[in-house]
Parts: C-alpha cells; structure tokens; sequence
C-alpha cells in the first residue's frame, strides 16, 4: 500500500466521522510509517496504526475539547480494540472555531 492508498482502517475512521458528525472537513493522515520503529510496533505488519486526524463539525458545539477526543474514540472503538489501530492525534473544532483562526 502506498502512502496514496487508502486502507480499510483509514476508509473506516472516515466513513464513521462522517456519518455520526457530518463534518465540514475532514482529513484522516495516516502517519504510521513514522512510528514503525518503535518498540511497540516492533513485528507489526499493519501499515494503519497511527493517524492524524482533523474534524471540524457544528457537532462539537457546547463540548469539552476532553468530550469531543471521547466522541471520536468512541466511534473508533472496533478499530482501536480489534482492528490494530493504535494512536490517534486529534484536532477537533467548530467552524466557527476555525474561522476565528
């Protein structure tokens, strides 16, 4: 798979952030081959553990930075616990959040 191609865990994380948030941005990166040295992923194979992922939805409005990285792990559950994804790097916002930028 190269760094162009999208994988099933990567297609997941979309798909599932976009039908629960109808966000306005989303981009999912996968970032795992700069984390392929570290202990922990020493003998894993799967090329989609680390993501950075950036979400900006009206769904974030009135939530805690703390709820709206729960939200999205909670989404993400299967794929944190069953399907090898490892870490994820959050950056959620509003629009009107991101307008003020």
């Amino acid at each position: 798979m190269t760094s162009k191609e999208k994988g099933p865990i990567q297609i997941s994380i979309e798909n599932k952030i976009t039908e629960a948030l109808n966000p306005t941005i989303l981009e999912a990166v996968n970032e795992s081959h700069l984390h392929a040295h570290h202990a922990a992923m020493k003998g894993n194979t799967n090329k989609e553990t680390h993501f950075k992922v950036t979400v900006v939805s009206d769904e974030f409005k009135g939530k805690s930075l703390m709820q709206r990285h729960r939200l999205i792990y909670g989404l993400l559950n299967d794929e944190l616990q069953n399907q090898g994804l490892h870490a994820l790097t959050l950056k959620t916002k509003t629009q009107e959040e991101l307008e003020k930028q």
